[in-house]
């Protein structure tokens, strides 16, 4: 389904010379994903483009930085498609900010099948993109998905590591079965209640190892002595870039949403991806580590960029700092 974008609510510069038009596709699962189709800035009936089908970061919609990516590489003559994840933002499910490593890697091969049905896309040069947390999802996607004919990722996380073995400092054993416990508590709270519980973004601990509840990612004003990796998500997510749909803007995800990471983790066999690899990181990312890991373990042809003197969240919306020529000359080249 296509029908003229109305009610914009793009949190970015639109670029008025890009047509964009509003999509819904299902995947596999019977979710209907929203999503925002842009055509190339020199579309013309009648010819065939290459497309990138474009989405995170993880606890964002397409209004935010998919979008302006999705908007950018469109200058660059793609057509491109900035979508929403399964159960967030726009697209469908009765339940709401439900993350699924599974789901969310179809959603990467839905929105391939939906370019692939466009009579202006050559369906033998398309390519995926995934931000932030969606980069763990594009590159396992890619792995099997021989469709996908170039994959790139910008700030990287794996999610499923992020998850089970913390970010930066290593979670304990006791924490683990800590979070476990609280997971299948949640699970008792929403059988018992009959209603959904949400939950942290991340699990914290208090001073007594105990999981700690917050009803959204961020407060409303950001404490002074805030860590600099919570500064750098609330100055985009809250300050720069807020989406009263976004679930990091606005609320948190589910609170059992890390059951699937921890069940099915991501990433598997991402050395058996056969199609050119860019990996895109920022010197100072807090989540440099992750794509470092994720690019030794990928085979050739892959090439890794870092950024200098980028923080995580740069990459979401710096334009000076994302390097969209880049991105464009690798998809250009692979997608041939």
């Amino acid at each position: 389904m296509m029908s003229k974008l109305a009610n914009d609510t793009r949190v970015f510069d639109v670029d008025p010379a890009i047509e964009v038009q509003n999509v819904r596709f299902a995947n596999r699962y019977g979710f209907n994903l929203a999503g925002h189709l842009y055509l190339s800035k020199s579309f013309a009936e009648g010819e065939k483009y290459q497309a990138i089908a474009i989405t995170g970061p993880f606890g964002a919609v397409k209004e935010q930085a998919s979008g302006l990516y999705a908007q950018t590489l469109a200058q660059h003559d793609f057509v491109t498609l900035a979508f929403d994840q399964s159960m967030t933002g726009e697209s469908s499910g009765t339940r709401r900010n439900v993350a699924s490593s599974d789901i969310f890697v179809e959603d990467f091969s839905a929105a391939v099948d939906f370019l692939g049905s466009q009579k202006f896309v050559d369906r033998e040069r398309i390519g995926i993109l995934g931000i932030c947390g969606l980069g763990s999802h594009a590159l396992t996607a890619a792995s099997i998905d021989t469709r996908i004919k170039a994959v790139a990722t910008s700030v990287m996380y794996d999610m499923s590591s992020s998850m089970w073995d913390g970010i930066g400092t290593p979670k304990t054993e006791e924490q683990r079965e800590v979070e476990k416990q609280y997971l299948a508590d949640m699970r008792w709270k929403e059988v018992d209640s009959g209603k959904q519980v949400p939950g942290p973004h991340e699990l914290a601990f208090d001073q007594n190892n105990r999981p700690l509840y917050a009803a959204s990612l961020f407060p409303q004003k950001l404490p002074a002595d805030a860590d600099s990796i919570t500064k750098d998500f609330y100055n985009y997510y809250v300050q720069r870039a807020f989406h009263p749909r976004s679930i990091n803007s606005t609320t948190a995800w589910d609170a059992v949403s890390p059951w699937s990471y921890y069940n099915f983790p991501l990433q598997q066999n991402i050395d058996k991806i056969t199609a050119p690899k860019l990996i895109v990181t920022g010197e100072k990312a807090h989540s440099r580590y992750m794509a470092e890991a994720a690019y030794k373990r990928l085979t050739d042809p892959k090439e890794l960029i870092v950024v200098p003197g980028a923080t995580h969240c740069d990459l979401y919306d710096q334009m000076a700092k994302i390097p969209f020529a880049k991105f464009a000359a690798f998809f250009k080249n692979n997608l041939k």
